[in-house]
């Protein structure tokens, strides 16, 4: 699949595949524009040099719906002690992932990270309808080379092919 080339010739004779690289590619698309809303609202509301991040994991743990135990340890011993390093890396995080999606560079590395994320969200009781979704598509992401279909990977690859990070 990373020999795939946006000639007419493929689009031509392929086009329930291009149809799907395309959908795919969209999807990846709003997939960072999503990760850079984030960083944006939590870097305008200052997440970085405050306790608003402590006060959420705070009312998180009182307010209902009710908590299993695993959040209500992970909020007590892991996310409320840490929460100024976790805004950090939460926030820094969402950067480096929607500027890696949106230049196709690092996909599957950015995927696996935003799962990582995703996965601390639920784990820290901030699930809601829209995070299944998400750590799918991140599997996706992870699984397909869609960096070699739109992005910068591509030609990192062809000058780096045994490299890691450009598969």
């Amino acid at each position: 699949m990373s020999t795939f080339s946006w000639s007419r010739e493929y689009v031509r004779t392929h086009p329930w595949n291009t149809l799907g690289i395309v959908l795919f590619i969209v999807g990846r698309y709003i997939f960072a524009i999503f990760f850079l809303y984030g960083f944006w609202h939590k870097f305008v509301r200052e997440w970085l040099w405050t306790d608003k991040m402590y006060g959420f994991f705070v009312q998180r743990l009182t307010d209902p719906p009710q908590l299993n135990d695993f959040q209500i340890l992970y909020l007590e011993h892991f996310a409320i002690p840490l929460a100024l390093p976790i805004a950090w890396i939460v926030t820094i995080g969402e950067l480096i992932i929607g500027i890696g999606l949106a230049l196709g560079l690092g996909v599957r590395a950015n995927a696996a990270f935003a799962l990582f994320l995703v996965v601390n969200f639920a784990a820290g009781g901030f699930y809601n309808l829209t995070l299944p979704p998400f750590m799918i598509y991140s599997v996706l992401m992870m699984l397909l080379p869609s960096g070699h279909w739109l992005g910068l990977e591509r030609k990192l690859h062809e000058r780096h092919p045994d490299s890691i990070w450009f598969k």
